[in-house]
């Protein structure tokens, strides 16, 4: 639980650096590769493929492939239509998202609780954000939840690989990178725009923070720590990021949130994993007893 929060904060600067120093200015495509290039060199001494078959590194690079080279291009794509706090409103289904891709997974079902916890975490980020939304938020929204979509996919499917086919979670993210990298690579070849490339030591500065400190060391404590608690706390967590991200956009670029709106809408986020953990996770026969783990 406690990778998932120190990533949210770690991950609630990335949102305000990349709308203001490459939306826009650095082609999406290479901005996700040298992203997830740097994120691989951390992980590349890492890298094993004896004892492993080739169907396991496959998946793994897989999931990489979706959670980040896909992911990534349409978080990209997303910020030419949309301010900061637009994109933060956007990502409020990822929890729904999340819930459901699992639940269909692993259980052929949907587990009601699970919905119910998840969407009381919308419902917090939602009230946070709910603002007048700029003209071409309809289609920032598409790629929002494009974006959303192919994060869930990559959470739960390493949780899920990491459930069904374990490999030491060191070794598997020098896949799960080499994926992402791959995606990346053929994104920009084939549709980049060649002209579009960072021409400032800021834009440089930021792309290596965002590929070796919010992805390289970031996306392995998320991933890590999702393989250590349950799908309903992993989708609760997921919207953790709007309120954290929102502080850092105060915070650094002096942009003022509605304090009555953010503070509701964070209680009611915070309340959402309390009731998870309480009424959703244990029976009411165990509430004093350890949670059980999916």
């Amino acid at each position: 639980m406690w990778l998932l929060v120190i990533t949210t904060l770690l991950w609630a600067a990335s949102f305000s650096l990349i709308g203001e120093f490459l939306a826009g200015r650095v082609d999406s495509w290479l901005s996700v590769l040298i992203r997830v290039a740097f994120a691989a060199f951390v992980f590349l001494p890492f890298l094993r493929w004896r004892g492993f078959s080739a169907k396991i590194i496959a998946l793994y690079m897989l999931v990489g492939a979706c959670q980040l080279g896909i992911m990534y291009f349409f978080v990209f794509q997303a910020y030419k239509y949309l301010s900061v706090a637009e994109f933060l409103l956007f990502t409020v289904l990822t929890p729904l998202y999340v819930t459901l891709i699992y639940d269909l997974l692993e259980r052929q079902r949907l587990r009601k609780g699970y919905l119910f916890s998840s969407l009381l975490a919308v419902i917090g980020a939602a009230i946070i954000r709910y603002d007048h939304l700029s003209e071409s938020f309809w289609l920032g929204l598409v790629f929002v939840q494009l974006a959303n979509i192919f994060f869930a996919v990559g959470q739960v499917g390493y949780k899920r690989l990491m459930e069904v086919h374990p490999i030491p979670q060191h070794q598997a993210f020098s896949w799960f990178y080499i994926g992402a990298t791959l995606v990346a690579l053929t994104g920009w070849l084939l549709f980049g725009n060649k002209t579009m490339i960072p021409t400032t030591h800021a834009q440089w500065w930021v792309l290596l923070w965002l590929g070796v400190v919010a992805s390289g060391i970031g996306y392995f404590m998320w991933n890590y720590g999702a393989t250590k608690v349950d799908a309903g706390t992993l989708a609760i967590m997921n919207n953790m990021m709007v309120p954290a991200g929102l502080l850092v956009n105060f915070a650094i670029w002096q942009q003022h949130p509605d304090w009555l709106s953010f503070t509701i809408g964070a209680s009611l986020i915070v309340a959402s994993l309390w009731v998870h953990k309480r009424w959703i996770l244990l029976p009411p026969s165990h509430k004093t007893s350890s949670p059980q783990r999916d």
